[in-house]
This record gives C-alpha cells, structure tokens and sequence, in this order.
C-alpha cells in the first residue's frame, strides 16, 4: 500500500480513492509547538482542522475544506522505558517504521491490524485491530496520549492523568484533538507460528467457538460464490523461527494475493459474469502453510489491490448467524462478489467509541474491488449487520448516524459530553463526524 497523497489542484485523495477535499490549507508541521500555532491560526481565521495519515480510512473523517494537518515530519520514537516496557512515538509514526524499530531493540506490540502502511495517530484514532482472542486493538495497548485541543493547549492523559480523556482519546476519531504522541506497552519480541489452511465454511461456522477458543489469533476468509475458506491461525512458539521462503513468500504474497488478484479484479469488473468462476478458482489456488517468524512479519501482509471496504464488529456470538444469513443474501441477490470476506475477533475493551467497548467482537469486513460499483452489496450487507447490533469501523464506509450510535454504545453520551468540553466551538467539525456524533 503506498501512501496518499494530494493530487493536483490541491485536491487530497484517500488510499481507496472514493473520498477527496480542497482544503483552504496544508500545514506540516514539524513540531507540537508549530501544531498548536497553526491550530490557534486555524481558529482565528475561522477555518476547521482535521488531521491526515496516509488516507487508509474509506470515510471522509479526515476530510475537511479548512485546514489540513500533515503528521509526516512528527515522527520518530521519542522514547523507550524498559523499566515500564512502553514506547513513546511521534503521531506521524508510520506502524511499519515503528515496527521495524521496536524489532531492532528486541521489542514488540502484543497484537495489530494486517496492514503497517498506516500512521500510528490515524491507525489508533479510527479503532484499527486485528485478531485476538484475548489481546485486543492497537488502541487498547494505549498507555499514554498528548493532544493538542481546540484552544491550542497541549493535553496529556493516561489511566491517571486526565483518565476521562484517555478513556475516549485513545479511538477519538479526531473529534476531541490532534494526537501528537502516543505511548504503547510493548513486552519483548516473541515468535509466531502461523498455520494457514482451506476449510469449508460451514465446518468453520459449526466449529468457530472451539477455533476461536484454541487460538491466540484465528481469523478467515470466506470466498464468495463458493462455500470455501482459507483460515489462519497464530500462536506464540518457542521456535526456532521457520520464516516463508523468499521465492514461496513472493509466489503466494505478491504474485497469487496481488498481482494474480489484481488481474482477475480487472477481468470481473469488466465482465462480472465471471465472478463467480473466479471466486472458485481463487479459493483453491492458495494452499496451506505454516510458518514461524516474529509478530509484525506474521500478523501483517502487503496489500496492493485497490479496494473500498465496509466491516461492522457484531457480538461474538452472533457471527455465525451473520455469516450464514450473509452468504444467503449473495447467493440469491445476483449480486457478483470478487474480494474475500475477511473475519476476525477481538476481546471486550474499556475505550468509550471502540467497537469492542464492552463486548466480545466479531468483525465482518466486506470488500469491493476499487472502481467496481459497491453500494448494492454494502447495503444489504449493512442491513444484516445492524440487525445484530453491529457497530461500524469508524474508517470504514457506513451509513448509520448519531442516534444509531447513542443505541448500541452504552456510553456514547461520555463522549459527546466530552467533546463539548473540549471543543465547544466544533473547530475539528466535518460533514462526517456531524453525521455520526450530531452537532
């Protein structure tokens, strides 16, 4: 995944190319005290600021026809406390940088998403995860923030320090500040065995609370069109690290999972009859493997064809139903489904907007192929998902509003009453966080 960047005519871009804006402004700052300038300027000319990653967010929640920070010159580790075992990184901090870092002095995160193009203050602020049956998002590995706020003061928080800031800040969807730094918990580097194998879905349905149960990290794909999926499974191991071969890991990683993807995308964009027939054939072409190597090298993979997504988190319990009332639905919609349903879970956690605030979560996560027309599928998957209560990924696309929210999060209304202490005059305001947190 390569970054995003503003096209021309001053016109910014997100990584799936389905959100753009004009900002009044970009402003790249290349300190907290140069953010704070700028976000007291922004005020006085009466202009809203948003802050920007590299655009993986599907929602125009960084959107903003004001002024446009860029975090890329905050970046860097700040710190290293060994004696804590917490990090403490710029915002601007690609998750791929802080990786590669943190690797190098013998350190890990416990757990994160599948992608590491992301900056860690994008990544954290949208509620990014991946798959644990008792770890949780990279948000909930959150020790510590600072924050510059709407009067261009600079905030710090943590469990003891403004604790009611950092209960919403950690996933603050840019509503309550910009986030100049955070400090994670790290715990010295470990290994994974991964174990990837096709199974049937409705075996992984039937057996889903046993696999979930038996593994650190389970997660799946099921193939549209086809009753197939390809599952994964990673467990902490003694060793000795047993990586993917350069010339498998290209053959499965780059040449199947991409570049033959990407062409058979093209091929069922242009003539969605065959779909289908892809579909079945994809499902078959990636055979099992098991490899050992440490964590960032495991739970990530590159992800290189261009895509929208939508993924709502349901209760645990309810995934099967999901799933099953969700292939019914593409079984007899016409509909011609060429991306992988991705499923993952995560533990209950105590951060006020996460979609697992309170709740064992499973998440379901649709795609379409970028370019392709997707609101028909999305639709009717949203309609299966709001059924048991989904809640959205705050960076992908949705359509649920305020009142949907104030009716699935408990504790919604902390934060809305937070963000009017914070930011009474709306500066970091859009169309979007109107939408999902009112005015």
């Amino acid at each position: 995944m390569s970054s995003t960047a503003s096209a021309k005519n001053g016109t910014w871009r997100n990584w799936g190319g389905n959100v753009g804006a004009r900002p009044a402004r970009e402003v790249a700052p290349a300190s907290v005290e140069e953010l704070a300038a700028a976000v007291r300027r922004a005020a006085e000319d009466g202009l809203k600021v948003k802050a920007v990653g590299t655009g993986h967010s599907f929602t125009s929640i960084a959107a903003t026809d004001g002024v446009l920070i860029r975090p890329q010159l905050l970046t860097g580790i700040r710190t290293i406390d060994r004696d804590a075992m917490t990090v403490t990184v710029e915002a601007g901090t690609p998750l791929k940088r802080l990786n590669m870092a943190l690797a190098r002095e013998g350190l890990s995160l416990t757990n994160m998403g599948d992608i590491m193009e992301q900056t860690v203050s994008g990544a954290t602020s949208t509620g990014t995860h991946g798959t644990g049956r008792e770890s949780a998002s990279i948000a909930a590995q959150i020790k510590g923030l600072e924050l510059v706020t709407a009067d261009g003061s600079t905030l710090t928080c943590s469990d003891k320090e403004n604790p009611e800031v950092f209960a919403a800040a950690r996933i603050g969807l840019g509503a309550l500040g910009i986030v100049t730094a955070i400090t994670f918990a790290v715990e010295p580097i470990f290994l994974l065995t991964a174990r990837e194998e096709p199974m049937p879905l409705e075996k992984v349905l039937a057996e889903f609370d046993q696999l979930w149960a038996e593994n650190e990290h389970f997660e799946f794909y099921w193939f549209p069109h086809t009753g197939s999926t390809n599952t994964k499974r990673n467990n902490r191991s003694a060793g000795p690290e047993a990586p993917v071969g350069q010339l498998a890991g290209w053959f499965e990683d780059e040449f199947l999972s991409n570049g033959v993807f990407q062409v058979a995308n093209w091929v069922g964009r242009a003539a969605p009859a065959t779909v289908p027939a892809i579909a079945r054939v994809s499902s078959r072409a990636l055979s099992a493997r098991t490899y050992t190597d440490i964590p960032y090298k495991v739970f990530t993979s590159p992800r290189r064809v261009r895509f929208v997504e939508m993924e709502y988190a349901v209760p645990r319990a309810a995934l099967p139903d999901t799933l099953r009332e969700l292939k019914a639905m593409v079984d007899h919609s016409g509909l011609r489904v060429s991306f992988p349903v991705e499923v993952r879970t995560a533990p209950a956690d105590d951060i006020t907007l996460s979609t697992a605030s309170g709740r064992e979560s499973a998440y379901v996560a649709v795609h379409m192929f970028r370019g392709t027309p997707y609101q028909r599928y999305f639709t009717a998957a949203e309609r299966i998902f709001t059924a048991h209560e989904g809640r959205p990924h705050w960076g992908k696309i949705h359509t649920r509003d305020a009142e949907y929210f104030a009716g699935v999060y408990p504790r919604f209304g902390e934060f809305t009453a937070l963000r009017d202490r914070l930011d009474p005059e709306r500066l970091f305001q859009n169309d979007y966080l109107r939408r999902v947190l009112g005015s």
